[in-house]
């Protein structure tokens, strides 16, 4: 019956090619293989989703109606599933009122120490927390700082409200929001707001308990209910949860407001009943400000029989913490201030305490941003996990991860639809010695670059000390490729992602926010070519852009332009058909009528981003398909939903997008995220590229491949948190081999070949 392994049979998920396989339990199974050749389709899109959704059914239909809803994968059969738990790549999120020490739960320890501890005593638990109404500092409502619109930038007082004095762009001159002032009666709309009488002052920007005369858009009158400027704008914009925004109207509403620390609780988030109550001298403010491995033993040193076994409770989490290195840390830290790489292995430490067995833990790539450095105690939580009597399964293509496999799947042989298929199946050691892609990079062993690029001049950045750095000044040489390196936590991010391209904000940074992804966005509207697309076509059968677009007048009545149709059967799983009107094209069947050169504008959808480049003769869209090709991304279809890829494809089509440009400074983090180690060749050849042409290209990697293929490296360290935030060393790749301070050096040299300089 094969009950000791979870079997796929006939999976077509994606791209995946009719596969049949048989992934052992109780294993560490790692599934490799380029960018897009249908990992995540098998572990996370089959194996995940199917798991998740049998999971549902045995909930009753009150409770199903309320759970994520999760359809059917397209396969044959998927059985002997165990409960599957996702560690995906998602940010761990960005919400002000998330800190370590929330995400992770030990706060909430930390909180019911001091309810029985503190003295003075505040009271119960809650009234420790900063997001309870009974503890949040009333000044700044738990947030630890104090926005605040800044009049200045809002208004310009010279002006009246019809010649635009209100500067924020969605309350200018016809908005509604502007109709609320400007039409109620209550001011000259033509006076400057400078001579408005300090009773209007006062109205026009605190005013409210009242309703003011307004024409609807029928031209019927109407009320509304009148509200101050600032006290609408900080409403709208202010005390709401910011993620609810537009990306658009954040970044509209950040040039409007200046933010400090709340003098009141001098951001410690607590009200002062709580900032008094105290355990051996220290609030629970001053706990919580500690890196992880100084908390450690200040808790130890709780000795009393009620404090104790609570204190140990929390040195017991926090010590996973530490064994995961995240030993600076504090638990005051914001999630949204994390790395990727410290959000994964945040996200790891929760299931590390669970007593749970028989699970399929899932794993999407947890090397990303980890120092080689670290990926040993990563290997080591992933042995744990396992020997629980777990199956981990792991996506991944760092080669120290793959080491730790007791089985690896190899997919591929290519990327799109040229993969899809296992094209190995076995033990390390096998896949070492095989010819699959995989294989060949993993028995390849290269020297450092022997020799680098003269830097052109020196950008320089003077006494940085932004959070953990230490007074750094550090020279990036232009005209060449720069690796800033070191452990996570030792600066690298601070000291270039914020500090450099602050001092140096013409720099084009391409980082690891995630791109606006949606069953409607594909690589052609991504890189900018469907404009002018639609312009061709209509040119040349002379007729509206929009008739060429799935989103405006284009789009098939019968699916809105989707090209299938999801139908949300109640209590049963949801049922994704294809459109029977335009047979998942999208557009119009008349639409297909119209062509450009004998192909309609769903054949040119089709077409790879290299089958493109031969066919559109045009300049301007030939320079932004040759970025697709330029990036390793050949394979991809001009009309694929951007929703469909991989994390390494969104990761390289963001720097698809900025490649058109030459003579700049270049700014990358991690560029190397979700990439094959042959994908990762193709990245460094691009890079190179990059600076021929006269760029200057600055990276923050772990690769090492990229670290020994660069002109100079920046090491920071020695460590992380405190223990980091210096400059260890600046140099070659050859004389970083010689470096008896640095962590980085000492990885370097066992991964270069023996007899290298």
């Amino acid at each position: 019956m094969h009950r000791d392994s979870i079997v796929i049979k006939g999976a077509r998920q994606n791209n995946l090619q009719d596969l049949t396989l048989r992934i052992p339990k109780e294993k560490i199974v790692v599934f490799t293989g380029v960018s897009g050749s249908g990992k995540s389709s098998v572990v996370f899109d089959t194996v995940a989703v199917e798991s998740q959704r049998q999971l549902n059914e045995t909930f009753t239909w009150f409770i199903r109606n309320r759970l994520p809803k999760y359809e059917r994968p397209d396969a044959d059969a998927i059985d002997h599933l165990a409960p599957a738990i996702v560690v995906d790549q998602r940010p761990i999120g960005g919400n002000s009122r998330s800190t370590v020490g929330t995400m992770t739960d030990i706060y909430s320890v930390i909180r019911v120490l001091f309810s029985r501890c503190g003295r003075p005593s505040a009271g119960e638990s809650s009234v420790y927390s900063f997001n309870d109404p009974q503890g949040m500092c009333p000044e700044c409502d738990g947030l630890g700082r104090v926005v605040r619109a800044d009049l200045d930038r809002l208004l310009d007082t010279a002006k009246s409200l019809n010649d635009g004095a209100i500067l924020f762009q969605p309350f200018a001159v016809g908005t509604f929001q502007w109709q609320l002032f400007a039409e109620s009666g209550l001011f000259d709309p033509d006076k400057p707001l400078r001579e408005f009488t300090q009773q209007e002052w006062d109205l026009f920007l605190h005013g409210k308990g009242f309703r003011v005369p307004r024409l609807n858009h029928t031209g019927r009158m109407g009320s509304n209910a009148f509200e101050g400027l600032l006290e609408r704008f900080e409403r709208l914009y202010i005390k709401r949860d910011l993620s609810t925004l537009s990306e658009r109207s954040r970044e509209a509403a950040a040039g409007m407001v200046s933010q400090r620390t709340c003098p009141a609780c001098d951001g410690a988030r607590l009200n002062q009943a709580a900032l008094a109550s105290r355990i051996g001298g220290r609030n629970i403010a001053d706990l919580c400000a500690m890196e992880v491995a100084d908390l450690i033993g200040t808790l130890a040193e709780i000795q009393d029989p009620v404090g104790g076994p609570i204190a140990a409770a929390a040195i017991q989490r926090l010590a996973r913490l530490e064994a995961i290195g995240l030993s600076y840390l504090s638990l005051d830290r914001p999630t949204g201030t994390v790395s990727g790489g410290e959000a994964q292995r945040l996200k790891v430490v929760r299931h590390l305490g669970s007593s749970l067995t028989g699970m399929t833990y899932i794993f999407d790539e947890p090397s990303t941003g980890m120092h080689p450095r670290d990926i040993g105690r990563l290997n080591g939580l992933l042995r744990q996990l396992r020997d629980k009597g777990n199956t981990v399964l792991v996506v991944e293509h760092d080669p120290d991860v793959i080491e730790v496999a007791d089985h690896v799947v190899d997919m591929g042989p290519g990327a799109g639809a040229h993969g899809g298929h296992a094209v190995f199946q076995g033990t390390v050691e096998q896949l070492r010695a095989s010819d699959t892609l995989t294989g060949r990079c993993l028995r390849r062993s290269a020297p450092v670059k022997p020799a680098c690029r003269e830097p052109s001049g020196w950008l320089t950045v003077t006494g940085a000390t932004l959070h953990n750095l230490k007074d750094v000044t550090a020279r990036f040489p232009t005209g060449v490729l720069t690796a800033v390196t070191g452990v996570a936590g030792s600066g690298k991010s601070t000291l270039v992602s914020e500090v450099f391209t602050a001092a140096h904000p013409e720099a084009i940074v391409v980082d690891q926010s995630a791109i606006a992804t949606s069953r409607r966005s594909s690589p052609a509207t991504y890189i900018g070519i469907m404009d002018p697309l639609r312009r061709l076509f209509a040119k040349a059968n002379g007729v509206d852009p929009g008739l060429f677009s799935h989103n405006s007048k284009g789009a098939c009545p019968e699916c809105d332009g989707n090209g299938v149709i999801y139908t949300d059967l109640a209590f049963m799983d949801p049922v994704t058909t294809t459109c029977r009107l335009c047979h998942g094209t999208r557009y119009r069947p008349e639409v297909l009528r119209h062509r450009l050169r004998g192909k309609s504008i769903v054949d040119v959808l089709a077409l790879t981003a290299e089958e493109a480049l031969d066919f559109l003769t045009e300049k301007p869209l030939r320079a932004k398909l040759r970025t697709l090709n330029e990036v390793g991304l050949t394979y991809l279809t001009l009309g694929q939903p951007l929703s469909s890829l991989s994390g390494g494809e969104r990761q390289r089509i963001k720097l698809a997008d900025q490649l058109h440009r030459t003579g700049q400074v270049y700014v990358l983090d991690e560029p190397t995220t979700g990439l094959h180690m042959a994908d990762v060749d193709t990245l460094v050849a691009l890079l190179d590229r990059l600076v021929d042409a006269g760029n200057t290209v600055i990276v923050i990697e772990h690769d090492l491949d990229v670290v020994r293929r660069a002109d100079w490296i920046i090491d920071l360290g020695p460590d992380g948190g405190k223990h980091g935030g210096r400059i260890v060393f600046e140099g070659t790749p050859a004389r970083l081999l010689e470096s008896a301070d640095s962590i980085t050096a000492a990885h370097l040299r066992k991964a270069v070949p023996p007899s290298a300089p």
